[in-house]
C-alpha cells in the first residue's frame, strides 16, 4: 500500500470520529501544555536568578567572615570575623590580579528628611564600590577619595529610599539625618531592582566606610571585602592571589583552616539556580504523566477502533493487504493524533505561560529543545501506545476477521 493511501486512509478514520479523536488526544494537549507552561515558568525563575545575580557586579568575588566553634560546636559561616581595614589596603597594595577592592561595613539604620523618614540599610564602602557593582549615577555624583580620608558625611541614595524620603523634591544637596548623624546627599543611584536574595537592592544608602565605622556603628571590623577583576579568566587566580595574601596578614600556620570565606559570582549562581533546576525537573516530571495518561487513553481507543473495524481488516487482507499495510495504518493514526494533540498542547502551553506571566508577574521562558522534546516526546508516547494495537490489528486472521459480527 502506497503511503500516500495509508496517510488518506488514516485522515478519513480519524475525521470519521472528531469527537472521540478529541477526547482521545485531550490527555496528550494538557500533558504537553502542562509541561511547557511548568519548564516555562522554571526556566524564568532560573533566568531571573542569573539576571539578579549579574547585578551584583562584574567579575565579583566576596571576601566573608569565616567560621568558628564553640565547645566544639561549629557556629557556621559568617561567625567569626577578622576582617579589618588593614585587610582592605594589605589587598589593595599587594594584589596583582585584582582590578577594584571595596569594604562594606553593614548596619540598618532610621532615616530622616524634611520630608518624611525611612527604615533602610546603611553600607560604607570605598570608592571603587561602585565600579564593582556596575552601579552608575541618576543624579548627582558619588563621594571622592577626599570624602574617604576626611571621614565626611556625605551619602549616595538608593532610588527606593531617594523615593521614599524626597517624593517631589531633588535630593541632591538635601540633609538626611542617621541616628542623630547629618549627612549631605550627593547623588541617586540608577534602578537595579531585586537582587539575588530577594530583597529590594535599591532600598539603600550608601556612605564612606570611614565614616560609618567612626559615626554609626564604632566598630573596626569590616563585614565584608569585595573586589572584581578585568576578566571572567582572572577570576580563580584572583581568588587563590586574595586568600594568599589574607593568610599571610592573619599570620596562618601552613595547617591552619582559613578564618574567611571567599565566593564568585558564578559560585553564588550555581547555589541560587541549583533549586530552580530540581525544581524545574520535577514540576516538568509530574507535568509528563499527563503524557502517559494520554498514552494509555490512545491505546483503549486503538484497541476499540481494532475490534470495531475487524471486518474491514478481513476485506483489506483478502484483496491483497498485508500485515504490515495494516500495522503501519493503525501506527499512522495513532501518531497523527499524539502528534496534533502534542502541537495544540505547545499553542495552550504558550498562551497558558503569557496568561501565568501576567496575572503573577513571574518571568516566563521556554526554550526551544522544550517544545521539540514535548512534541516528540507527544509521537513517541503515540508510538509505543499505538504499536500494541496495531500489532493486535495486523495479526488477525483474514477469514475470521470477515466472520465477525
Amino acid at each position: 500500500m502506497k503511503k500516500s493511501t495509508l496517510i488518506k486512509v488514516a485522515t478519513q478514520s480519524i475525521l470519521k470520529n472528531k469527537m472521540r479523536t478529541f477526547l482521545t488526544m485531550l490527555g496528550i494537549v494538557i500533558g504537553v501544555a502542562a509541561v511547557i507552561v511548568m519548564v516555562a515558568v522554571g526556566y524564568g525563575a532560573q533566568s531571573n536568578i542569573e539576571k539578579q545575580i549579574g547585578s551584583l557586579g562584574t567579575n565579583m568575588i566576596m571576601v566573608m567572615p569565616g567560621a568558628s566553634a564553640l565547645g566544639g560546636v561549629n557556629q557556621g559561616a559568617n561567625t567569626f570575623n577578622r576582617l579589618t581595614p588593614e585587610d582592605y589596603e594589605k589587598l589593595q597594595r599587594e594584589s596583582l590580579l585584582v582590578s577594584a577592592f571595596s569594604p562594606v561595613v553593614f548596619t540598618n539604620a532610621q532615616a530622616i528628611s524634611a520630608q518624611g523618614n525611612w527604615r533602610t540599610r546603611i553600607q560604607g564602602v570605598s570608592t571603587d564600590y561602585q565600579t564593582i557593582r556596575d552601579w552608575p549615577m541618576e543624579i548627582g555624583t558619588f563621594f571622592t577619595e577626599a570624602d574617604l580620608r576626611g571621614i565626611r558625611k556625605v551619602a549616595v541614595l538608593g532610588s527606593t529610599v531617594a523615593q521614599a524620603l524626597f517624593a517631589d523634591v531633588d535630593p541632591v544637596g538635601q540633609q538626611v539625618q542617621i541616628r542623630d548623624v547629618p549627612f549631605t546627599v550627593l547623588g541617586v543611584l540608577k534602578t537595579k531592582g531585586q537582587n539575588a536574595g530577594g530583597m529590594d537592592a535599591d532600598d539603600i544608602i550608601i556612605v564612606p566606610y570611614t565614616t560609618a565605622q567612626s559615626r554609626l556603628n564604632g566598630r573596626q571590623r569590616v563585614n565584608q571585602i569585595i573586589a572584581s577583576t578585568s576578566s571572567p579568566q582572572d577570576v580563580p587566580a584572583a581568588q587563590e592571589e586574595i586568600r594568599s595574601i589574607l593568610r599571610e596578614s592573619h599570620r596562618l600556620a601552613d595547617g591552619d583552616d582559613d578564618d574567611f570565606t571567599i565566593r564568585n559570582q558564578d559560585e553564588i549562581a550555581a547555589a541560587a539556580s541549583s533549586t530552580t533546576k530540581v525544581m524545574t525537573l520535577l514540576l516538568a516530571a509530574i507535568a509528563s504523566i499527563s503524557l502517559l495518561v494520554g498514552g494509555i487513553g490512545i491505546m483503549n481507543i486503538m484497541l476499540v477502533s481494532v475490534t470495531e473495524r475487524t471486518r474491514e481488516i478481513g476485506i483489506r487482507m483478502a484483496i491483497g493487504a498485508r500485515g504490515s499495510d495494516v500495522l503501519t495504518q493503525f501506527l499512522v493514526e495513532s501518531v497523527a493524533i499524539s502528534m496534533l494533540g502534542g502541537l495544540i498542547g505547545v499553542a495552550i502551553g504558550f498562551a497558558g505561560a503569557a496568561i501565568v506571566a501576567h496575572f503573577t508577574g513571574w518571568s516566563t521562558a521556554t526554550p526551544p529543545q522544550a517544545v521539540f522534546l514535548a512534541v516528540g516526546f507527544s509521537a513517541a508516547v503515540g508510538v509505543f501506545f499505538g504499536f500494541y494495537p496495531a500489532r493486535q490489528a495486523a495479526s488477525l486472521n483474514p477469514i475470521q476477521a470477515l466472520r465477525y459480527e
